[in-house]
């Protein structure tokens, strides 16, 4: 997702706020009927940016489904990443009549408005023959106080993208596999080409990347009464490392600055060794640097000394006042069952949530003469053993994030020491949660 200003970041949760009050306070809207002129139910499905890349398999699923499930008629509604949130909570908060019947969302935004009950709870509407049908671990993603708001659909996990010739000309001769190794490469790097090893943002509200390495670092951020976990030993081990990067000048400047699309200009322009980014990414970056794309390869996720990887899930709401309740479950069903999660992975170079899907030899085989993308999505693939969603659905966790964000920036840029911001970022979480 692009980064947000401060204003816009701000303006968001304002809004957040106001629909969570209107959501405990308003009860259900006025119900109407989603009725087409013909008498049959419509389901209106919004997607994120999908289109118009994937229209062809979207109408052709939407058609079949309409073919199997006479007197349902699918509305396709795409929306822009940048705009889904706001839009969606601007929806829940006027009528069922303007509101979506089915969502593609992800669990940590989700799980905001699940706190307060907007989503159908599919625990009360599906058998557990249905839940065996997931991924275990992807199937918790989505689920807040023992309750399950959402349906797993396409999944991705990082993999560390490295450009070969940077490696070679800084005398490194395989990427790093750790963030110890990593700190080696990045000094490596910098002496012999001037360049940076890699840029993970600490800008607040936006990547959690560097919030994930403290779970793999083995660092739990809360406990289970949700308060601080952080503020340890080796939770300090981890502020440490990265204030030391930072003021060592391996890390740029504008990591406190820039977000995420920040790192992917840096890597396409040449000006980083390694991008930590899903197998997909590879497509972009042959279409928008092709000598970079000649240069690249893929290697699994940097990860701790816990071996954790992450995987970041897609999934499909449905508001808990949508007017066609079965009609909507069906369809998202239909939408993430191991068939059409397939078609979907093998058309967008990502990963399906279903063990069916996922066993297809598509992920664990290469292709003769394999691209680098193919190899990219066996290496993504293989990952899933040891892939968790690693900073699970919890109440107020973009708070964490920019508790958290907020003071290691301060301790970067030397306004704290590092024993001062963690005890800081601690007592700040523990007072709001």
């Amino acid at each position: 997702m692009s980064q947000m200003h401060t204003w816009k970041r701000f303006g968001l949760f304002s809004l957040l706020g106001l629909v969570l009050t209107w959501l405990v306070s308003c009860g259900s809207p006025v119900p109407t009927n989603n009725q087409s002129a013909d008498g049959n139910q419509v389901v209106e499905f919004w997607t994120m940016q999908l289109s118009p890349e994937f229209d062809t398999y979207f109408n052709q699923l939407i058609t079949e489904f309409e073919k199997e499930n006479p007197g349902i008629k699918v509305q396709w509604v795409d929306v822009p990443w940048a705009e889904m949130e706001r839009k969606v909570l601007t929806t829940l908060s006027a009528s069922a009549a303007d509101a979506p019947d089915v969502i593609n969302l992800n669990p940590g935004f989700a799980s905001q408005l699940a706190e307060r009950g907007a989503w159908m709870n599919l625990d009360e509407k599906l058998p557990a023959d249905v839940r065996s049908l997931y991924l275990p671990n992807i199937w918790k993603a989505s689920s807040l106080d023992g309750k399950t708001f959402g349906l797993p659909w396409y999944l991705t996990t990082r993999v560390a993208i490295y450009n070969t010739d940077i490696l070679k000309q800084a005398g490194i001769t395989k990427p790093p596999a750790t963030y110890a190794e990593l700190a080696q490469v990045a000094k490596q790097v910098k002496a012999k080409t001037g360049k940076y090893a890699f840029f993970t943002t600490v800008v607040p509200g936006d990547s959690g990347e560097l919030m994930e390495s403290f779970v793999q670092m083995g660092v739990p951020l809360v406990d289970e009464s949700g308060k601080a976990a952080f503020n340890t030993p080796q939770g300090k081990e981890v502020f440490q490392y990265w204030v030391n990067l930072y003021k060592e000048g391996l890390m740029p400047k504008e990591v406190l600055t820039e977000g995420h699309r920040h790192a992917i200009d840096l890597y396409q322009r040449g000006d980083t060794a390694v991008l930590a980014s899903g197998a997909e990414f590879l497509r972009t970056i042959a279409t928008n640097a092709p000598t970079v794309a000649k240069a690249s390869a893929s290697a699994p996720q940097i990860t701790g000394e816990t071996g954790k990887k992450n995987v970041a899930v897609m999934n499909l709401v449905i508001p808990q006042d949508t007017n066609v309740p079965d009609a909507a479950l069906k369809f998202a069903q239909y939408v993430t069952n191991d068939k059409n999660q397939l078609a979907f992975a093998k058309a967008a170079n990502v990963l399906p949530s279903t063990l069916k899907a996922l066993e297809d030899s598509y992920f664990s085989a290469e292709p003769a003469n394999a691209t680098p993308i193919d190899k990219a999505r066996v290496i993504s693939a293989k990952q899933m053993k040891d892939a968790e969603v690693l900073v699970p659905a919890m109440k107020n966790v973009k708070q964490l994030q920019k508790v958290l964000y907020d003071n290691l920036q301060a301790a970067m840029l030397g306004q704290k020491t590092v024993d001062q911001a963690i005890a800081d970022a601690a007592n700040e979480w523990n007072q709001q949660s």
